[in-house]
């Protein structure tokens, strides 16, 4: 059963659910469709990021200028939270904040900026290709050790027949 599964049957039968929070993402929901004007709990909502989160990245710079509605509160646009969605797939590929934060400001001067952009991104490319054949290279570690045990384990038990 999934995570969403589970949820969805703990609401259904108001019982609480036995998933391990910390072992999945934030459940996130999808923007409802022709809308484009969001509050902060609900681009929170359809992140999985904290309302502190998104201040900090306004305050260091890493997102554009929020609009404010006339009471001061934040209002979040479609094209905001596309942007919210790229940074999170930077802080993915393990991008120092510090770097995304000049990929936001060469976005912010114009087009000039290209290719400075685009180095960025393929330093970080490069990155995020030396870290998958890190992680092929464990994998075969582990998949050498599994088979080790796997064929100790059936020898023990042919033993034992």
């Amino acid at each position: 059963m999934t995570v969403m599964e589970t949820t969805a049957e703990a609401a259904e039968t108001g019982t609480r659910s036995r998933t391990d929070l910390c072992a999945a993402p934030p459940e996130r929901h999808r923007r409802p469709d022709g809308q484009d004007n969001y509050t902060i709990s609900e681009v929170v909502a359809f992140t999985g990021l904290t309302a502190h989160t998104l201040r900090w990245y306004e305050r260091i710079g890493l997102m554009p200028h929020i609009d404010r509605s006339h009471t001061g509160q934040r209002r979040y646009s479609n094209r905001d939270l596309d942007w919210l969605g790229l940074v999170g797939k930077l802080r993915l590929t393990g991008m120092p904040v510090a770097d995304m934060v000049r990929y936001a400001e060469l976005v912010r001067e114009g087009d000039h900026t290209y290719i400075e952009r685009y180095e960025l991104l393929e330093a970080t490319r490069r990155d995020v290709k030396a870290r998958i054949e890190e992680l092929q290279d464990t994998l075969a570690v582990l998949d050498h050790k599994i088979n080790f045990y796997a064929d100790a384990g059936r020898a023990l038990a042919s033993e034992r027949s």
